[in-house]
């Protein structure tokens, strides 16, 4: 595989889709959860999406209940919680896992693209998050819900973003790939 355009993902209702669809487009994909600390960046994402739409972003949610089972939601559930209580739009995709032995394909992909920088510059975070998964320190491990990765139109993944850091602060990043 030489671009995210070359994996499937599988959508709430149970269709396979090509990423290759998104082919010209930049992509945020970020593996969500509905009962997280951090699940209000779905307005962030949500955000971003409306703003950036039309120029070409798309936003692309994997719901992931690997954290503290923080997603223990049907694809229903997920899907209704998405709309009812931050009005999303984009694409949530089918609940998936993205560490470990039954990590989708994809998320192997991208992990060992963009191996991430997560670290003490992250304060509680990183001090709260090294507790939980000692584990996973200084691994290419997603840590925890809201990882977000920049893909550029070709497919290519630009860079990885920890939880912590808000949509708010991607929008810069983005401007230059839109």
């Amino acid at each position: 595989m030489t671009s995210t355009h070359d994996f499937e993902a599988t959508t709430a209702d149970g269709r396979r889709v090509p990423l290759s669809e998104y082919a010209g487009k930049t992509l945020l994909i970020v593996n969500v959860a509905s009962k997280c600390g951090l699940t209000p960046q779905y307005e962030g994402l949500e955000s971003l999406y409306r703003d950036a739409g039309s120029r070409g972003l798309e936003v692309l949610g994997f719901p992931c209940n690997q954290f503290k089972e923080q997603e223990p939601g049907t694809d229903e559930e997920i899907q209704d919680f998405c709309r009812t209580t931050y009005d999303v739009t984009f694409p949530v995709f089918s609940k998936i896992e993205v560490n470990g032995p039954d990590a989708d394909p994809l998320y192997r992909y991208l992990r060992a693209e963009a191996p991430g920088d997560f670290g003490p510059q992250y304060g509680g975070f990183y001090d709260a998050i090294s507790k939980i998964r000692p584990d996973a320190d200084g691994t290419d491990e997603v840590k925890w819900n809201f990882t977000k990765f920049l893909i550029g139109r070709d497919g290519k993944v630009i860079k990885r973003y920890e939880p912590p850091v808000p949509p708010s602060d991607i929008k810069t990043d983005l401007e230059n790939y839109l």
